[in-house]
């Protein structure tokens, strides 16, 4: 890892930092949100009725170099709350650097202090250089997805 990280809660001051990372973050996933969404995304970040929260990762200078959107919602099997790691992204000067796995080991540590049922998370089959991060933090479950677009 090149500098330290400090891992925060994303604060209304991180707007435009968050925005950059979350623009490189669509466009890596050649992801059309508009301004709209986006900004209706950044209100539910940062509104506290709203079960959606985001950690920046920042530098000891305080550049955002990568975020975690997350979503924390009931669960069937549980009366604990589970958290969906929605979004990660780190920027892409930073990868391999480690980020991305202190991102995760902190909201692990979240989940673990708050007496979350679980942090799960879906990535794309060919997201390579990520799944080999995840491979190390925890064993692939065999569940499949399936979306119906509405």
């Amino acid at each position: 890892m090149s500098a330290p990280l400090t891992i925060r809660p994303a604060q209304t001051t991180d707007a435009e930092v968050w925005l950059a990372l979350w623009r490189g973050y669509c466009a890596a996933l050649d992801g059309a949100v508009s301004d709209a969404i986006t900004t209706g995304v950044w209100q539910r970040i940062l509104a506290r009725d709203e079960p959606i929260w985001c950690l920046l990762a920042c530098r000891a200078n305080g550049d955002a170099v990568g975020f975690a959107n997350y979503v924390l919602h009931p669960h069937t099997w549980s009366l604990r709350p589970v958290c969906y790691l929605e979004d990660l992204f780190i920027a892409p000067e930073e990868r391999g650097n480690g980020v991305g796995k202190v991102l995760i080991e902190a909201l692990v540590s979240l989940a673990r202090e708050h007496d979350w049922r679980r942090v799960y998370w879906h990535t794309h089959e060919d997201n390579y250089r990520a799944r080999t991060l995840y491979d190390r933090l925890v064993a692939r479950t065999d569940y499949v997805r399936y979306d119906i677009d509405i």
